[in-house]
C-alpha cells in the first residue's frame, strides 16, 4: 500500500505540467509615453508595429502612444514633460538644445533626409544652375533651412514663393520647382500623372546637405533617472522597424488601423510607397551610411554649422551632451 502511494505521488509530480514559478515575481512594467511628430502614417510604422506586436512590453515597458499632428507638437510635448519620448528632426532638436531645452538624441532613426526639390524637365531644369531666374516654392519654419542652404551653395538667384500643404501650385505651373518629401509629396506628383522621367529631383543628401530627420529624443532627467528604460525603448523601437521592413503587408495593416482610429484618410498604395521609402532612408544600401539608431558626428556638425551660419543658433551644442551612445548596434 505504501509503495502504491509513493508511485502515485511520483507519477503526479512527473506528468503534471510545471506550474509557473511564484518565488520570483515578474518585475512590473515601467510606464512611459511616446509621441511622433505627425499623425499616424507609415513614416512611423516601426513604433506602431512595436506597440501592436507587444515589443515594448517584451522589453518591460507599459507604453502610452500619444497622437501627434498639426495641433500637437511632439517637441513641445516632450519639453513640457508630457511625453517620455518623442520623434523630431535633428535641426529642430539642435535649435531647442541651444535655447536651453535639456533634451538628448537617443537614437537617430532616419539616416538620410527625405526633403527634396522637384522640377519638371519641360521647364528646362536639369541641373542646379538651371534654377536661376525660376520660381521656387518652399515651406516655412525648419523646412526652409535646406532649400536656402542649397540656394546659397550654388549661388542661385530664385524667386521664393511660400508653399502651402498641397503641391497644387507646382502641378498647375504656378512655380517651376517645389519642395517635397520623398515619401509623401513626390509620390503625390507621380500619382497626378507625371512620370519620374519627366521630373528632375534634387535630393539634398546628394548635394552635401544631408540633414537626417526623424530621431528619438528624451529629456536629460529621464536618461539620468532610468537609463535602462531608455535603452529598452530604443531596442523595442528598432525591433519594430526591422519587423515592419520584413513584414510590410502586416505593418501596413497595423498603420492603417491607427490611421482609421485617428480619422486620417487612408490610401494603402500611398502608405506602401511611404514605407518603402522609409526603408531607403532608415537603412540605406550604401555601406558608408551608419546603422539604424546611430547619429554620426559629421551629420550633426553639418546641420549645426548651417544653423549657425543662418543665425538660428549662436553656438553649437556639445555633441557628447547631445547624443546618447548607450546602445551599440550589436546590442540592438
Amino acid at each position: 500500500m505504501r509503495q502504491r502511494v509513493l508511485f502515485c505521488l511520483f507519477a503526479l509530480f512527473f506528468f503534471l505540467p510545471a506550474l509557473p514559478h511564484t518565488t520570483h515575481a515578474q518585475a512590473p512594467l515601467r510606464k512611459a509615453s511616446f509621441i511622433p511628430q505627425w499623425s499616424p502614417q507609415a513614416q512611423f510604422a516601426g513604433y506602431y508595429v512595436a506597440y501592436e506586436k507587444g515589443f515594448y512590453k517584451d522589453f518591460g515597458i507599459d507604453l502610452e502612444m500619444i497622437q501627434g499632428g498639426p495641433h500637437r507638437s511632439s517637441s513641445e510635448t516632450l519639453e513640457r514633460g508630457e511625453a517620455t519620448f518623442a520623434t523630431m528632426w535633428l535641426c529642430d532638436a539642435i535649435q531647442r538644445k541651444f535655447r536651453g531645452v535639456k533634451l538628448v538624441n537617443v537614437a537617430q532613426i532616419m539616416q538620410r533626409s527625405a526633403l527634396m526639390l522637384v522640377a519638371k524637365k519641360s521647364s528646362g531644369i536639369n541641373r542646379p544652375e538651371d534654377l536661376n531666374g525660376k520660381k521656387m516654392s518652399i515651406w516655412r519654419a525648419d523646412f526652409q533651412i535646406q532649400p536656402r542652404a542649397f540656394i546659397k551653395k550654388y549661388n542661385l538667384n530664385v524667386k521664393i514663393i511660400p508653399q502651402s500643404y498641397t503641391i497644387n501650385l507646382f502641378l498647375r505651373d504656378g512655380v517651376h520647382v517645389a519642395s517635397a518629401m520623398w515619401y509623401n509629396e513626390y509620390h503625390t506628383i507621380i500619382n497626378a500623372g507625371l512620370d519620374p522621367e519627366e521630373l528632375t529631383a534634387f535630393f539634398f543628401y546628394e548635394h552635401g546637405l544631408n540633414f537626417p530627420e526623424d530621431g528619438i529624443y528624451t529629456l536629460e532627467r529621464t536618461l539620468n533617472k532610468d537609463p535602462e528604460l531608455v535603452k529598452a525603448f530604443i531596442k523595442a523601437s528598432i525591433k519594430g522597424w526591422l519587423y515592419a521592413f520584413e513584414n510590410k503587408n502586416e505593418a501596413l495593416e497595423i498603420v492603417m488601423k491607427y490611421m482609421a482610429k485617428a480619422k486620417v484618410p487612408v490610401n494603402k498604395i500611398h502608405q506602401k510607397w511611404m514605407l518603402d521609402r522609409m526603408k531607403d532612408l532608415v537603412m540605406p544600401r550604401n555601406e558608408k551610411d551608419p546603422p539604424i539608431g546611430v547619429l554620426r558626428q559629421q551629420d550633426f556638425s553639418l546641420v549645426a554649422g548651417e544653423l549657425q551660419a543662418m543665425g538660428l543658433i549662436r553656438s553649437i551644442p556639445d555633441f557628447s551632451g547631445f547624443y546618447f551612445q548607450g546602445v551599440s548596434h550589436a546590442e540592438k
